[in-house]
């Protein structure tokens, strides 16, 4: 039988200006002085399907642990106002301090938690408190600009639109609901908008979007901050890993919105943390997309067993590692393989030296074709071999008829759109989409790491957007998505500058596709996708040059992709090799 658990609701915990914050202890009934974990939620602390499918904090209590989940400043049990991600760096260092005194704690804490709940780890920790010794950060982004805002330069329309909507506006309505009569009406409202969100995201200007005028003013500042400011600089993770003093084990997913953030984690703290300890991080990669619990069914496609919540024992992986750094434990959490990915296709876990993989080879795949790459029905080639002279491929853009989002990474309402792996085929079939496949291939390859795509293009347009794709095609058809990305053209040479285009003249783009894992099997073919809209994922670039948000006028634009020797056009992929 377990040991006796303590639970102590609503504790009180004053910030430095006064404001009170609550939460909720679960400890173990002893007198011993033991390690805090510690999760600051915006989501309600006493919802436990978002709250506690974190960690299990049953289980972590009877492993030895004082586990705290803390409603952030604004939210449900929490004094104050909500204002997202600003107050969360010196609240979660108000509150490190606080329960690292508490009688029932030993000075040590850790903190754990997804997406914001990960979000609020890292703002806490470039604070520097110094009662905070670990971190284990799950599906969350390194800079709240490009990776959770805007990617590319695109707005992740149907992300913060969904996620302001579902989550930080109901918490917010429902809270008030019962002292506010206008609340209640404005409840009604808001629901009725969640059962036609595809409806929603359509409404232009988008900065007199219709919602959050009240309760969200902070989705109106996002609008107002395009391109990276102070306004962002001040909450950027990848600006400030010398802060961060503590290890950190990050946990994402291939399919996860914020895939690229929880790699570049990894990344900084290897090699800019700020003590040794936090320059051993952690990185377990999942074929996952943005849920919890992780589910080995991701989308339409089974990843495998061996992938799923229960077969990775997530708790078990947290609190191994929680172990080893607060209790001191040798249980192989700081091994000399501090990577773990699952190749997909292969459906199974391996361990790296680092990441990128040690013995990559950073392959070119160059687009080919006569000039009618239009659609999977066109002859579009990826191949190894340099252009020499080939005529262009064109589409014409409509941001009134915008290519279709198909999965991917996505967040936060499913009804809506699911996230996660799904066949292209419908989106393959518009003559907006430029696709280009290998010939089935003979032997096997494996593709994990970074993916790039070096585009040279056109446009008719001062200002668009040009999308990308990798897709996996098995013999039978089924084109399964593996990654993608997109770039908005005026910010192509900086995101603090833009420059528009000048109409017809050629420029070199640089998407960056995110990461993958990914097993191409014999006669499966490569495929890499090309068009200007993901819709609703990012929003609809109209096309006019005019400044962002301001416009409901649209325009269509004639795009032009260049594949020639002045203008090689290519594909990088990094190719593992089966014996390296």
């Amino acid at each position: 039988m377990g040991a006796k658990i303590i639970i102590e609701k609503d504790l009180e915990i004053p910030m430095r200006d006064g404001c009170v914050l609550r939460g909720d202890l679960f400890r173990p009934d002893t007198p011993e002085k033991l390690p805090v974990l510690l999760a600051r939620t915006p989501y309600d602390k006493k919802f436990p399907q978002i709250a506690y499918n974190m960690l299990d904090v049953i289980r972590a209590a009877e492993r030895g642990y004082n586990v705290m989940i803390v409603d952030c400043r604004g939210r449900f049990a929490s004094d104050g106002v909500f204002t997202c991600f600003v107050d969360e760096g010196r609240d979660g260092y108000d509150t490190i301090e606080w329960a690292a005194r508490q009688p029932w704690a030993d000075g040590q804490v850790g903190m754990f938690g997804a997406s914001y709940v990960g979000a609020t780890q890292w703002l806490a920790a470039i604070e520097t408190p110094p009662s905070l010794k670990v971190m284990v950060p799950s599906i969350t982004a390194s800079d709240y600009h490009d990776g959770w805002t805007y990617q590319g330069g695109a707005f992740s329309l149907f992300f913060n639109v969904s996620w302001v909507m579902t989550t930080l506006g109901l918490g917010r309505l429902m809270r008030e609901r019962d002292q506010n009569p206008a609340a209640t009406k404005e409840l009604a409202v808001v629901m009725s908008s969640i059962d036609s969100m595809r409806q929603v995201t359509e409404y232009l200007p988008l900065r007199e979007f219709p919602m959050f005028q009240n309760g969200a003013p902070y989705f109106f500042d996002w609008l107002a901050h395009p391109y990276y400011d102070h306004y962002w600089r001040t909450l950027c993770i990848e600006e400030a890993y010398e802060r961060v003093n503590v290890p950190t084990l990050n946990i994402g997913g291939w399919y996860d919105i914020f895939q690229r953030g929880t790699i570049r984690n990894y990344q900084g703290m290897k090699t800019r943390g700020g003590q040794s300890g936090a320059r051993r991080p952690r990185l377990v990669m999942g074929p996952w997309h943005h849920t919890l619990p992780l589910a080995s069914l991701v989308g339409q496609v089974d990843m495998g067993f061996r992938s799923s919540y229960v077969s990775i024992d997530y708790d078990g992986m947290q609190l191994d590692y929680f172990d080893h750094w607060l209790k001191r434990k040798r249980n192989g959490a700081d091994s000399d393989r501090p990577v773990k990915v699952y190749v997909m296709g292969a459906n199974q876990w391996r361990e790296e030296a680092d990441w990128p993989l040690p013995g990559t080879e950073w392959r070119r795949y160059y687009l080919h074709s006569r000039g009618k790459a239009n659609s999977a029905y066109g002859d579009g080639i990826l191949a190894l071999e340099a252009p020499e002279h080939e005529p262009p491929d064109s589409f014409l853009y409509n941001p009134l008829n915008p290519v279709p989002t198909v999965g991917g990474g996505l967040c936060c309402y499913p009804n809506a759109l699911q996230g996660g792996a799904f066949d292209q085929s419908n989106v393959e079939h518009r003559a907006d989409v430029l696709v280009y496949s290998t010939p089935p291939l003979a032997e096997e390859l494996e593709v994990t790491g970074p993916i790039k795509l070096t585009l040279y293009a056109s446009s008719s347009a001062p200002d668009t957007d040009f999308t990308a794709k990798l897709v996996d095609v098995s013999e039978c058809g089924f084109a399964r998505n593996l990654t993608d990305g997109i770039i908005r053209a005026r910010i192509r040479e900086s995101q603090s500058q833009p420059k528009l285009m000048t109409p017809g003249k050629v420029y070199e783009f640089n998407i960056d596709m995110c990461s993958t894992s990914n097993l191409f099997k014999v006669g499966h073919r490569i495929r890499l996708e090309v068009s200007s809209s993901n819709f609703p994922r990012f929003d609809r670039n109209p096309n006019t040059g005019h400044e962002q948000f301001a416009d409901a006028e649209t325009r269509p634009a004639l795009q032009t992709v260049l594949h020639e020797r002045a203008y090689p056009s290519y594909l990088t992929l990094p190719i593992i090799p089966p014996n390296r």
